[in-house]
């Protein structure tokens, strides 16, 4: 279930380069968000019909926090609201974590670049015991503090500037990190290596996609990632990342 309706911004800022937040208020979209969902938020500029998808950061007692790199005429514009100011809003949508929360007895988070925010609510909402894993391309970093409150937490950077020099995959077994199941949220190669290491040790790995996203709601059929199973609409092996998605069983999706 999803709501559309005008939302006021109650907090914004800048947390490291290009990246922003923002938090809105909608007790609605509060009561219904999962972790792993995303909102639409829309322009103000009537000249941008098509929604921004934005991953939900933090649910709030009666708001969505985001945060979100900018990177086009959309997010610019949201970078630049402050507290007061209003935007159209449809959410939560997608299919997130909450089928498979607590889904082993000891899990990894993993995020990178953009994916990061995404796992602070799903660290939040877990009960078994888990290790964030996150990667930055320096130590121009973010939500590092608000990691540390629920999680243990590991960095590896892209320099070598904080944490483990290299990937995501690198700083697991420089830091010893074990788990029987992995959620994860970034770019794809990092989810094609998490996809890989996953397999090799036996664990269960959930991702969630990146993908442009136009409407947000499965009509336009323009994010599409190939399955091993069958879309009975189409009969071909599709599923829409903004509905069956953005969260996938690793092995199901051909990535």
């Amino acid at each position: 279930m999803a709501v559309r309706e005008c939302v006021k911004v109650v907090k914004a800022g800048q947390l490291a380069e290009g990246i922003f937040e923002m938090v809105i208020e909608s007790p609605k979209m509060a009561e219904l968000a999962k972790p792993g969902q995303f909102v639409s938020l829309y322009s103000n500029d009537a000249a941008h019909l098509l929604p921004r998808p934005i991953s939900i950061c933090e649910v709030l007692e009666d708001g969505i926090r985001f945060v979100y790199r900018a990177v086009g005429a959309g997010t610019t514009e949201f970078s630049k609201m402050k507290a007061g100011d209003t935007l159209v809003a449809q959410g939560p949508l997608g299919n997130g974590y909450e089928a498979v929360l607590n889904a082993g007895s000891k899990a990894i988070l993993v995020g990178g670049g953009i994916g990061v925010p995404p796992m602070l609510e799903l660290s939040k909402q877990l009960t078994v015991p888990h290790t964030v894993v996150c990667g930055y391309r320096n130590s121009d970093t973010f939500l590092v503090d608000d990691f540390k409150k629920y999680s243990d937490f590991v960095i590896a950077t892209d320099d070598g500037s904080l944490g483990t020099h290299g990937t995501v995959i690198d700083a697991i077994k420089e830091q010893g990190v074990t788990g029987d199941v992995i959620y994860a949220c970034g770019p794809m190669p990092m989810l094609k290596a998490v996809k890989a290491y996953a397999a090799e040790q036996g664990m269960k790995a959930y991702i969630s996609l990146e993908e442009r996203m136009a409407c947000g709601i499965g009509a336009c059929l323009g994010c599409v990632t190939k399955t091993v199973h069958k879309d009975e609409h189409s009969k071909v092996n599709n599923a829409r990342v903004c509905v069956e998605g953005p969260v996938f069983d690793a092995e199901e999706v051909e990535i």
